[in-house]
């Protein structure tokens, strides 16, 4: 449990800032509200009595490290990352303390690995990326999956969302991302991440029972294609999403996610099913839940929580699959996800 440590959540009152403080508190962390708009932290101060609100924009260094003062780990949940991971990284790194984000944003967590491995490699000091349903939940499966295996030919990660309403953060995060890279696409193939104009397949993907066989949108890359390859050899990395969420998601005029229960949860459900091939042999591992958003905060959380009592594989900046035990992560998060592990990785 988290003994009254003080955990810094970077956009609070957002959709998912909201999911993770709750988690805190229930894990018994303290959480720091932290954000760029002092009247959406106050309003949610008023809701959280007792807890501390800290106004603190990612061009501001100088409040960023106010506001990290006496904290022993930093959680940011405010997208586009693009804008605001490189800052918390930095002032993180200023602090001390470990740095967790749930960026789904492909090009910031190449931006992240790419600029800040050896400053907290040095430092000793952990960076994690993507610890969320995009990026960290596929990796700790796809890890999972691969076992005792060094390498693999080809990993697939099918994402089977029951429907997708987006937040306005997660539509934000995707205009930044598609203007970083022109408009094009973006796949992982030959070992590198490749940019692309080519139309997306659909195609037929089995997913487990109950879900079963659905359509998808194959090559629809999602955060994994960084996280996977960050420390696994496999030279081809592709994602995959249902297309009746793709078509939520593009949707002219998308709606926002509804509480349905009194987590805060949507009615949305989703299916991950990990495939790996290595030749003629195939290994699988699936994980099924509600609401990607409400499923990020416990992902983060742990995360943390392993940071800060020391069960950590390695430090500076590591993806979800290198820097925890995946098998055991995934354990963890048995009151909030049906994880189909094969028979010989079961504790």
């Amino acid at each position: 449990m988290g003994s009254g440590r003080n955990v810094a959540v970077f956009g609070a009152y957002g959709h998912t800032g909201r999911f993770v403080v709750a988690e805190l508190r229930e894990r018994g962390y303290v959480p720091l509200l932290l954000g760029r708009d002092q009247g959406k932290l106050t309003a949610l101060a008023q809701a959280q009595p007792g807890l501390e609100t800290w106004q603190a924009s990612a061009d501001d260094p100088a409040a960023l490290d106010r506001a990290l003062k006496g904290a022993d780990a930093v959680i940011n949940t405010a997208g586009p990352f693009a804008s605001t991971a490189g800052p918390l990284v930095e002032a993180a790194l200023r602090a001390g303390i470990p740095y967790v984000d749930v960026a789904a944003e492909i090009e910031a967590n190449v931006d992240t690995f790419a600029h800040f491995a050896e400053r907290a490699g040095a430092a000793g000091i952990a960076v994690v990326p993507a610890m969320a349903f995009y990026g960290g939940l596929g990796d700790l499966l796809v890890t999972t999956a691969m076992g005792d295996w060094t390498a693999a030919d080809e990993v697939h990660v099918a994402y089977g969302l029951s429907s997708w309403h987006p937040t306005a953060g997660t539509l934000a995060s995707g205009t930044v991302s598609s203007q970083r890279r022109g408009g094009r696409r973006v796949r992982y193939s030959g070992g590198q991440l490749q940019y692309h104009d080519d139309a997306l397949p659909t195609l037929e993907w089995p997913f487990p029972a109950p879900l079963g066989p659905q359509s998808v949108i194959g090559e629809f890359s999602m955060a994994d294609v960084v996280t996977v390859p960050s420390h696994l050899a496999v030279p081809e990395v592709r994602t995959y999403m249902t297309a009746k969420a793709a078509a939520d998601l593009f949707a002219p005029d998308p709606s926002a996610p509804t509480a349905v229960d009194e987590r805060g949860r949507s009615e949305q459900t989703f299916v991950v099913d990990v495939l790996v091939r290595s030749g003629d042999t195939e290994r699988r591992v699936a994980a099924a839940g509600q609401d990607i958003y409400a499923i990020s905060a416990p992902l983060a959380v742990e995360a943390v929580d392993r940071i800060l009592t020391g069960r950590t594989r390695t430090t500076g900046v590591a993806s979800a699959g290198a820097i925890f035990d995946a098998p055991d992560f995934l354990r963890a998060l048995s009151a909030h996800l049906t994880v189909h592990l094969p028979l010989d990785m079961r504790g």
